[in-house]
């Protein structure tokens, strides 16, 4: 019974969960409208999604067409280097390279350096805020001529090249490739290392044997109009130029004053030289052929003006076993000697130091005792002071003999003038008198010009130093802003030829210097009686007493400050010295009394003043032989 009962309650249990869910499988069955609904949905959803699909093969399938043109063209201009052109690399980007002195930018396009900033320096004058850039906005070019196998001409400048920026230790390198196919380019590879103004830059091919003409040298051509950097226009131009070194340790230069171009062979290093500022393109392959040009872009110094100079040099690049491989440098930065000379490769050569024994007093003494007092941490005008007292105190011998030469004539002087009023319808007679009493006096009348011609090596040693000393640009001293340059206390409202157009107070405390010290030391000389036919020498002097002033005046408001300065310093050491030696040195009458007992002494004629006395006997001779002829 129990049972029964079990089975009936199971019986029940089964229906009732059946009845729930047969009503839960009505209420969610949808109805005719949202099946409708549902279906119109997903026919929306896969229309849609066929469409996208359509449209990415449409994308895909243009694409293709695009890309096969865009090669087509490049290859259709460019032959085997229209792959470069199709690379992602095809732009005007730029790869930056920069160290504590040096900023470099180089292009894809052309793969050359197209910004060089040299760091820690301002243009035109100190706080001015304008870098010193030798290269920007398109002024400088390096172009390789491609002459291709398909008989195509291509430039590098034009092209596009692949960059890859890495590190090598310190240094970074920048690698860009001219592409005519994945393993076959054109290479340049610049490194700039840390704390140098030196880059390394090499050019080598890889695999282009049968894509350009390998049985002749490529053209390489580097041009750079050269920027303005200095407050003096004409002083700059003056000093940049174009310097090259040939033949094994030659160096030759463009004429700095107006175009000119040239051509040398065996050529290792190329520097256009901006006067303060350089750049320099060194190889260790020499160059067999280079030709130059410079172009003077200064049509007058007043004006004012961007650039100075234009420099082309046209460089053959030879292959060897059908590539290229050419290790090189780049200099970008100061023209210091120092800097330079510790390269040890003869860029101080491009230094303006002058030639022979100008050069060496330069090189040997005048730099390296600068350099020492300079560096003791004062000014670099009280350097300059410094270093004209000590030249000055080690040329005060010559001085010395220059006026004992002097006041000996002084002591001869009436002895002179009774000989030229004696002999004045005579002149061959006076020459002859005169001369015997210079013997017997034992006074040499040359005496006092051969101080001067010895201190003449000094004086142009110390005319090519000034401009070339780096470290005086920018450096000031008392009213001169610019030691390197002209210090101007008044700017004219005109123009005044070969004087400028401002006032310098340097070169006119040097002019009145030199006045005076020149109607010091020829107002006391004696010249000998002027030959007949002959000038006079007396006379000439005592214009030269005013007229060597002036020119100082004119010619050096232009220059370096810090040289007028120096002329000055000197000739007021000069005058001063003189003066010491004038009161308390040399004493006329004791002159007088020794030239006294000089002439009661029988005095040997030397072989010169016998062959002298001679001569002037033969001619004395040969005028009264046509006098009575």
């Amino acid at each position: 019974m129990e049972e029964k009962k079990l089975d009936l309650n199971s019986i029940i249990g089964f229906v009732l969960i059946s009845g729930i869910l047969l009503w839960m499988l009505y209420a969610n069955t949808p109805t005719p409208e949202e099946i409708k609904a549902t279906a119109k949905k997903e026919q929306v959803e896969k229309q849609a999604k066929q469409a996208k699909q359509v449209k990415t093969v449409s994308a895909i399938t243009e694409a293709v067409p695009s890309d096969t043109t865009q090669t087509a063209a490049a290859q259709a201009q460019l032959g085997s280097f229209g792959y470069s052109a199709t690379l992602p690399s095809a732009t005007d980007a730029v790869t930056e390279i920069k160290n504590e002195v040096l900023a470099i930018k180089i292009s894809n396009k052309g793969g050359y350096i197209v910004d060089a900033t040299v760091l820690g320096f301002e243009q035109f004058e100190k706080n001015s805020k304008k870098a010193v850039q030798l290269i920007k906005d398109s002024n400088a070019s390096l172009d390789i001529t491609l002459q291709t196998a398909d008989n195509r001409t291509l430039h590098t400048k034009e092209l596009y090249f692949e960059p890859k920026l890495t590190t090598e230790g310190k240094n970074q390198v920048v690698t860009l490739q001219l592409k005519a196919g994945p393993d076959q380019f054109l290479e340049y590879r610049y490194v700039l290392k840390p704390n140098e103004y030196m880059l390394d830059f090499g050019i080598r091919s890889q695999g282009l044997e049968k894509v350009i003409n390998t049985s002749k040298p490529l053209n390489l051509e580097w041009q750079l109009k050269s920027y303005r950097n200095e407050k003096s226009i004409s002083y700059e131009n003056r000093y940049t130029e174009l310097i090259y070194e040939y033949e094994d340790g030659k160096d030759n230069y463009l004429n700095a004053a107006k175009d000119s171009e040239d051509e040398a062979k065996e050529v290792s290093y190329i520097a256009f030289k901006q006067h303060l500022f350089s750049s320099i393109l060194l190889t260790d392959t020499k160059f067999k052929t280079v030709k130059f040009n410079s172009d003077n872009l200064v049509d007058d110094e007043e004006t004012d003006t961007i650039f100075t100079k234009n420099f082309i040099a046209q460089v053959p690049l030879a292959f060897k076993n059908g590539a290229l491989n050419y290790s090189m440098n780049w200099y970008y930065g100061p023209s210091d000697y120092t800097i330079l000379n510790d390269y040890d490769r003869n860029l101080d050569e491009i230094m303006p130091l002058g030639w022979g024994i100008f050069g060496w007093i330069n090189r040997y003494i005048f730099i390296p005792v600068f350099g020492l007092i300079s560096g003791l941490g004062i000014s670099f005008g009280i350097a300059i002071i410094l270093f004209t007292v000590l030249v000055r105190i080690v040329m005060s011998p010559v001085t010395y003999k220059s006026y004992l030469s002097q006041a000996k004539m002084k002591v001869l002087r009436p002895e002179i003038a009774e000989l030229n009023d004696k002999f004045k319808d005579n002149p061959m007679k006076k020459q002859q008198e005169t001369m015997k009493l210079y013997s017997k006096a034992g006074v040499n009348p040359m005496a006092g010009c051969l101080p001067a011609l010895l201190q003449m090596p000094i004086f142009y040693a110390l005319f090519q130093f000034f401009p070339s000393m780096f470290d005086l640009r920018q450096k000031s001293f008392l009213w001169a802003d610019d030691l390197s340059s002209y210090d101007s206390i008044y700017q004219l409202p005109f123009h005044i030829p070969f004087y400028g157009s401002h006032v310098s107070l340097f070169p006119i405390l040097a002019s009145i210097a030199i006045f005076f010290y020149m109607k010091m030391t020829t107002g006391d000389q004696v010249m000998a009686p002027p030959q007949e036919g002959m000038p006079d020498m007396g006379k000439i002097m005592k214009i030269m007493i005013y007229v060597s002033p002036i020119m100082m005046l004119f010619f050096f408001n232009n220059y370096a400050s810090g040289l007028s300065l120096y002329y000055f310093v000197s000739n007021s050491i000069t005058i001063g010295i003189m003066l010491v030696i004038k009161n308390y040195i040399v004493k006329e009458d004791k002159i007088h009394a020794q030239i006294q007992v000089n002439k009661t002494k029988e005095k040997k004629e030397s072989k010169f003043q016998k062959k002298m006395r001679e001569l002037m006997e033969q001619a004395e001779a040969q005028k009264a032989a046509q006098k009575k002829k």
